[in-house]
């Protein structure tokens, strides 16, 4: 999942994506997991364009010992309660990005 916690109304879901097989990386416009429903109301993922200042933009991996039975769409809240008994690790990095002024 891509979160930014700077967004002015409260942490804001970039991207919520699971069952990522472990063999693979998410390249561009090829996504081979599951997403879910981000803040813009959106099944996909919303790059940043912060309406200003600097952004922090976390990227957190759960390493799970299952696949997640949840269909396309499903919540942030959802994607956790189900993942919850069964994180068998977990990585994140930080992303910073502030729009130029033209």
């Amino acid at each position: 999942m891509v979160e930014d916690p700077d967004a002015p109304r409260g942490t804001w879901l970039h991207w919520l994506v699971w069952n990522i097989p472990v063999t693979h990386r998410i390249r561009e416009d090829d996504v081979p997991g599951d997403q879910g429903l981000n803040d813009f109301e959106r099944v996909n993922y919303g790059g940043p364009c912060p309406p200003s200042g600097t952004h922090r933009y976390f990227f957190k991996v759960y390493a799970l010992d299952c696949l997640l039975d949840l269909p396309r769409g499903s919540t942030r809240k959802e994607v956790d309660e189900a993942m919850s008994s069964h994180i068998i690790a977990y990585g994140d990095i930080v992303g910073i990005y502030k729009k130029r002024n033209l």
